[in-house]
């Protein structure tokens, strides 16, 4: 797929905000510790992803009703769903200067068509060395997702089957679309919240 850059400033896959709030002291902390000078971007691209991956827990895999939105939150509590884990990873990465933006596709909510649908979020990552944007999707593997880490080929936790009206949305965001800002904000129980009150469209 042809993904489409949102803004050609750069500089706007690297900001600071209130979801990606990488200057909070719990996120420098992690930061210390992921992080040092002797990685390259493509490790540090590779080391942050896999945290976000498999220590913040996906709050439907856990059945945690906790609503977390900004990084610093998410990060605190180790837990979220895939839209804050998106602005975790992302302020992780631009704290270390490499652009990070964010994608979504329009999935299926538990495998068919009549159980509905909604909006899945995940992170493009500017790799300047490689000169290219890479997906990546730190949702958390459990059985039947195997999500990696790769500059190669895509490894998603899920592929997309437009024959059950299901899409990948090809615009790399500078900023997390405001339908699921809203839903993080506007709910209180993270699983009432997956199971009846995600997105169904960008």
């Amino acid at each position: 797929m042809n993904l489409v850059c949102e803004s050609e400033e750069m500089n706007d896959y690297l900001s600071d905000s209130n979801e990606v709030n990488y200057f909070q002291p719990i996120i420098q902390e992690k930061i210390a510790e992921l992080f040092d000078r002797s990685q390259t971007e493509v490790e540090k691209a590779r080391v942050a992803f896999e945290f976000v991956r498999d220590e913040i827990r996906h709050s439907w895999d856990i059945q945690g009703t906790r609503v977390t939105c900004e990084a610093s939150d998410t990060l605190a509590n180790k837990e979220g769903i895939c839209y804050a884990k998106s602005h975790l990873l992302a302020a992780l990465l631009r704290s270390q200067n490499i652009p990070t933006g964010f994608c979504y596709q329009r999935l299926m909510l538990f495998d068919t068509p009549e159980k509905g649908y909604c909006i899945h979020a995940l992170n493009a990552i500017f790799l300047k060395t490689l000169n290219k944007w890479i997906r990546v999707d730190a949702r958390g593997n459990k059985k039947g997702i195997d999500a990696q880490f790769s500059t190669d080929e895509e490894l998603l936790a899920f592929s997309t089957d437009e024959d059950n009206d299901e899409k990948d949305y090809p615009i790399i965001y500078t900023k997390p679309h405001p339908k699921t800002l809203a839903t993080l904000q506007e709910h209180t129980d993270a699983v009432e919240m997956y199971k009846h009150h995600l997105p169904e469209y960008l």
